[in-house]
């Protein structure tokens, strides 16, 4: 920091407030690293983060350093189910603009940044290349799995369960187990979802500390990457490290293979576009579908295997990821401590039977890919490490939606069909608003037996806890005009997986017809924020931010 915002920040009448909050003079000449915490009593995510920013403050303080923490909004986006749900997505543009205010007003040398959920991590990556300081991520951990009926579970299995009691697959009793020991305590849920995907991201382009992503919450390990957390950014103010020499476009392939390779949720595609435009990196869809093109598929966690998050850490987690992946991942890029990918991909545990070899991979095809198509001009992305080999073709008729609610009743009422094509729409960024995530009947889908002959299609979006044919982020969204606002009930739909294509069978002529005298109109209902967000979000290829 320059000595002009340096004067600024240490103003006497700044230095008597200071002491106001407790801190000696003599502490505020020291590197000042803001924590921003995300720690929420309704949140089990973020419920221990109170507790672990004491770890935090110990390495800064151990490291020469004044920590000064503040707080930032954080929503569970399994509580946020439903109607909440609007509320999400935008939640991440609040988290950023938060983050980027405290630390703009304070004259931060450098940030630790605690986060352990899916819109959390985002919303910090973005305020961190807004700032450009340097900065260190702790992500939480993860809950413990539970142990039920001989099985592991994870939340996912909750959603699932529900749709198999639905089903009379199972008694309300064993769901009533289910529901109540599934969720064991604090942490991130065990699951590819959004939350770990993001957090592997954040280790990925060298944000975070080696292996830090997942593993245990409530754990010894946890606390001690907490404590060298604190002391790395102390270091990463020190060496002038800051954000924008970690985290390059080629930083940001390396984390797009690795979310491929894994299987990871399909919000990491909006996620790293918006980070890479906060950034000023160039990228798009369509590095999506090019990387995917030679990306292996390497592993598959729940809710599309038998494996937990915990399973990806004890085999090594992402930099294990990194070493199987060593002869397409950008190698010179290094991370907050200055190491270089290569080495620390080159001193990782072996691939083996959770995290398997290039050379021995679950699949040659990508864990996500882009479609593209009549029905989303501007593509839609999907999740092939969940879907099953008969559904990825498929070709039905339409079965239309204008909302979340209308389908979560459908199904039910058990009047869905098999074979059908299910078009939800009207939740897009602008058009829902918030782009809601349609997890909890996409997993009823698969908890009724559905999932292997029914798809689904929306411009909202999934979890990263989905599983089946289900494609989301279709664009245009129906209210932005796109063709998915004017499909009606019966119409063919093609989807082509392989081919990455996604094709609505009506004439052009009618499709043109329809766009011009039968456009797609939803109220907008929304007020505050929700309705700023609204009239001024982009689309979701170019990753749902506040323009």
């Amino acid at each position: 920091m320059d000595d002009n915002k340096k004067n600024n920040r240490n103003h006497p009448y700044a230095r008597a407030l200071y002491r106001a909050a407790g801190i000696k003079a003599s502490d505020l000449d020291k590197p000042r690293i803001g924590i921003a915490n995300s720690f929420c009593e309704a949140n089990p995510g973020h419920v221990h983060l109170r507790e672990l920013a004491q770890s935090v403050k110990k390495g800064v303080t151990r490291a020469g350093g004044l920590p000064l923490e503040f707080n930032v909004i954080s929503i569970c986006d399994g509580i946020a189910q439903g109607p909440g749900m609007h509320h999400v997505l935008p939640s991440r543009e609040i988290i950023r603009a938060s983050v980027e205010t405290m630390a703009g007003a304070y004259g931060f040398d450098g940030l630790a940044l605690m986060a352990s959920c899916d819109k959390i991590i985002p919303g910090m990556l973005m305020a961190a290349a807004g700032l450009d300081l340097p900065a260190v991520f702790l992500t939480g951990g993860t809950m413990k799995p539970a142990h039920i009926g001989g099985k592991n579970l994870v939340a996912s299995d909750v959603k699932e369960a529900y749709g198999a009691m639905l089903a009379s697959k199972i008694t309300p009793a064993q769901f009533e187990e289910i529901e109540a020991k599934t969720c064991s305590g604090a942490g991130a849920c065990s699951m590819m979802g959004t939350a770990c995907t993001m957090a592997i991201v954040a280790e990925t382009i060298g944000l975070a500390l080696p292996g830090s992503a997942v593993g245990l919450a409530m754990s010894d390990e946890r606390r001690d990457i907490a404590e060298r957390t604190g002391q790395a950014a102390v270091e990463a103010v020190k060496n002038g490290t800051i954000f924008s020499s970690m985290v390059t476009r080629n930083s940001l392939e390396n984390a797009i293979r690795v979310v491929l390779a894994v299987g990871g949720s399909t919000n990491a595609v909006l996620h790293i576009l918006a980070l890479a435009r906060a950034a000023g990196i160039k990228l798009g869809l369509d590095d999506f579908d090019r990387l995917g093109r030679d990306t292996p598929l390497l592993g598959k966690f729940k809710p599309n295997s038998g494996y937990t998050v915990l399973d990806f850490h004890l085999a090594g987690g992402a930099p294990t990821v990194l070493r199987a992946l060593s002869g397409l991942i950008h190698g010179g890029e290094r991370n907050v401590r200055g190491e270089k990918i290569s080495d620390l991909a080159a001193g990782a545990k072996e691939p083996g039977e959770v995290i398997r070899p290039s050379s021995a991979p679950l699949s040659s095809g990508p864990g996500l890919c882009v479609l593209r198509g009549n029905l989303a001009p501007r593509g839609a992305v999907v999740k092939p490490a969940g879907i099953a080999p008969g559904m990825m073709r498929h070709k039905g008729p339409a079965v239309v939606f204008e909302s979340e609610e209308d389908l979560t009743e459908a199904l039910k009422g058990k009047s869905i069909r098999p074979g059908s094509v299910l078009v939800i729409r009207g939740e897009g960024p602008r058009g829902g608003p918030g782009m809601r995530e349609l997890s909890l009947p996409a997993a009823m889908l698969v908890g009724m037996g559905l999932s292997e002959s029914v798809a689904m299609i929306t411009d909202g979006r999934f979890s990263g806890a989905t599983r089946g044919p289900c494609i989301g982020h279709v664009c245009p969204e129906a209210a932005d005009g796109g063709p998915i606002g004017v499909v009606k009930d019966q119409d063919p739909i093609e989807i082509d997986i392989p081919e990455r294509r996604l094709h609505l069978h009506v004439p052009e002529t009618e499709i043109e017809r329809r766009l011009a005298f039968e456009k797609f109109h939803k109220p907008l209902n929304a007020k505050g924020f929700l309705r700023l967000y609204a009239e001024r979000v982009s689309g979701a290829d170019e990753g749902a931010v506040l323009e």
